[in-house]
């Protein structure tokens, strides 16, 4: 397993983070084309619905996000701490308890399915399509969210490539079955916005099972064998952490996913063409919104790591290199956005769809306001990795219900839908202050999720010696020949 505990910063946290970045790119590539299709050959009313559709389905993600990410950073600590024991008592667990929980939130989607989308006001030219589309996710969610946890035991192990492959496999599946499923070509049934569903479903259940036999063949930790089966019966002292540190970073994921909703019931009043335009523009934010994402699951998996190994320093240089890459790498999206729109979002909508100008505007007003949630996104990382996990969820519920939500509210009724547009780079604005604000005077320091006690170092990782990453491209130079007091920090 790679080794994120030696080596240099900088170098070692790009080369982690490519695989991860590549991976976001392929899924949200996936979502662009399925809303092509559905967009194109369904029409704007069905766009609408799936735009809906996503919001839930990410809403109900949130229910098992965090035993995820609960489970991601103990293995990565028990690694650091070169326990592998105990690393395979957290898998076990982990898998028994996550597959109860996925399979129960799934079971209550399609349940509440209708009660959610009538909720959110969703459109009435758009509700039929998006109860046909969730009903199929829901269905599919054991098999996507298990997909998803598997990803992150991985990187919790050092290992981000591999996730990256399988999603490669699962993608293509996805672009080839989801046109042929909508309109019904060649032998394939005609399901309409169901098929975009149902192509989800199939591409994640045979790449989930490819992975699992891939693991076992590779003789990977992150699988039991015989003799270790009984380790699938929970440690409930374990249960009790992964419920502990994994609900905060679950309710932060709804309290998004809740923001998320409550802006697009607010888009929903404006009309279908306003509801199209949104959605139609919140694609291209999931773009820009990829290398910090990249960047926090490198930052979550290289910290984890270094707190089980001890290495408290090089916990702090990678949140400084993470924070730097972040604000460059988001930056660079935005600006090309700017400049491409409106042809960019002809992707998503007909160049004489009243909808363009619209999204044309909302991105001139939102876009900017990701590059401050991006540099958030590091700090919370490397601040949960350690296990404190409440106060990013504080930060996020102040910054989204405290500020977006009540500013968007309150301002609606004398700007219009302007008001929700503007909302959300101050609120993006204020999660940055937040989660700085945090990292650099909070206790998170001397948080923990294991018991294990590090291994001690005889001499300090200066930082100039080879990334355990195997294939490491030079990408970063100048930042693993920095100093070993590594660069200021942020606003320091």
């Amino acid at each position: 397993m790679p080794d994120l505990t030696s080596g240099p910063i900088g170098k070692t946290l790009i080369v982690f983070a490519l695989p991860v970045l590549a991976t976001n790119i392929l899924q949200s590539l996936n979502g662009s084309a399925n809303a092509i299709w559905v967009s194109h050959v369904l029409g704007e009313a069905a766009l609408t619905a799936t735009s809906n559709a996503n919001q839930i389905m990410f809403l109900m993600l949130g229910a098992v996000f965090g035993l995820s990410m609960a489970s991601n950073i103990m293995i990565g600590q028990a690694m650091g701490a070169r326990d592998q024991t105990l690393a395979k008592r957290v898998i076990g667990t982990s898998t028994a308890f996550f597959i109860l929980v996925s399979l129960t939130v799934g079971a209550l989607g399609v349940f509440l399915t209708p009660h959610i989308l009538d909720a959110m006001g969703t459109p009435a030219e758009a509700r039929a399509d998006a109860i046909a589309y969730l009903r199929v996710i829901f269905s599919a969610m054991p098999f996507m969210y298990f997909f998803s946890y598997v990803m992150m035991a991985q990187r919790g192990t050092g290992d981000s490539r591999t996730p990256f492959y399988f999603s490669l496999v699962a993608v293509g599946m996805d672009v080839v079955l989801n046109p042929m499923l909508i309109t019904g070509f060649g032998p394939f049934p005609r399901l309409g916005i169901a098929g975009s569903a149902t192509a989800t479903l199939l591409s994640q259940t045979i790449t989930l099972l490819a992975m699992i036999v891939h693991l076992y063949r590779r003789k990977s930790i992150l699988v039991l064998r015989p003799g270790e089966f009984h380790l699938l019966i929970p440690d409930f002292g374990l249960i009790r952490q992964l419920v502990l540190k994994g609900l905060p970073m679950g309710f932060q994921m709804i309290v998004t996913s809740l923001a998320a909703v409550t802006m697009m019931s607010l888009v929903n009043r404006h009309g279908v063409h306003t509801s199209a335009a949104y959605g139609a523009a919140a694609q291209l934010w999931t773009y820009v919104q990829m290398p910090a994402m990249a960047l926090g699951a490198a930052v979550s998996s290289m910290a984890a790591q270094n707190v089980g190994a001890g290495r408290m320093d090089r916990v702090e240089r990678i949140a400084r290199s993470g924070a730097l890459y972040a604000l460059l790498f988001t930056g660079v999206p935005v600006v090309l956005i700017y400049l491409a729109d409106p042809w960019v979002l002809r992707a998503f909508l007909p160049g004489d769809s009243p909808s363009l100008p619209i999204a044309v505007h909302i991105n001139s007003i939102v876009l900017w306001g990701f590059i401050a949630f991006g540099m958030a996104f590091i700090f919370s990382g490397v601040v949960r990795a350690t296990g404190a996990v409440w106060p990013p969820l504080l930060a996020m519920i102040i910054s989204l219900w405290g500020i977006r939500v009540p500013l968007a509210n309150m301002l609606e009724p004398h700007m219009g839908a302007e008001a929700i547009w503007i909302s959300f780079p101050i609120g993006s604005f204020a999660t940055l202050i937040l989660a700085w604000a945090y990292y650099m005077w909070g206790g998170w320091r001397k948080s923990r999720m294991l018991p294990s006690t590090p291994p001690t170092t005889e001499e300090p990782d200066t930082g100039f010696g080879q990334p355990m990453i195997e294939e490491a491209e030079a990408m970063a130079d100048a930042a693993s020949r920095s100093s070993p007091s590594g660069p200021n920090r942020p606003g320091s």
